[in-house]
């Protein structure tokens, strides 16, 4: 994905500022393609010239911001994208990496890394959580939009649960083998 993409649906969501774009990014896009307020202003930019997006039409009034919305041209791009193939990604995570150097070095302080990522696992879980209470009760989840909305949400969920299960996993491990060096130490 990218972000000229996850701005273009955005905007097909809700025609928007860029500071509401930034906004609705730190709310729920975001959760799964982060950008910065410039990157997304410089992008903004960037899909304007293109002619893919373009600012609402109205009088000039003070302290009123530009609002961007879709031109066909942007909705054609978004819906050739959509049907554009990418290979699935492969975990690449570096606290996996340090489990595996810690296998051959030893332990070290991997624990608590392991625990901090529990513990922002676990937040983001709980996010996650509150916002489809929020966003999508029973009655809401009737239409197309809103149904494949919630299942990216659920996705987002399911992973944050596989990471705390997992990391718990680990953090056990880790207690038991560092108890298992204590009393190799002992003897």
């Amino acid at each position: 994905m990218s972000l000229p993409h996850a701005i273009l649906t955005a905007l097909l969501e809700k025609p928007s500022s860029g500071l509401e774009l930034t906004r609705r990014f730190d709310k729920s896009i975001g959760f799964f393609w982060a950008a910065t307020h410039q990157q997304i202003y410089r992008e903004l930019g960037k899909l304007e010239q293109a002619g893919l997006i373009r600012a609402i039409p109205g009088p000039p009034a003070q302290g009123r911001r530009k609002e961007y919305e879709v031109l066909p041209e942007g909705r054609a791009e978004l819906a050739a994208w959509v049907s554009r193939s990418d290979p699935p990604r492969q975990l690449r995570d570096p606290l996996a990496l340090r489990l595996r150097a810690a296998a051959v070095v030893g332990l070290g302080d991997v624990g608590a890394e392991v625990r901090r990522h529990l513990d922002a696992h676990t937040a983001q879980l709980d996010a996650y959580r509150a916002m489809e209470t929020r966003q999508f009760p029973p009655d809401r989840r009737e239409t197309a939009e809103a149904r494949l909305q919630h299942l990216v949400l659920e996705a987002g969920i399911e992973m944050e649960r596989f990471w705390t299960q997992w990391l718990g996993r680990v953090d056990a491990a880790l207690t038991e083998l560092a108890e298992d060096e204590g009393a190799e130490g002992e003897g």
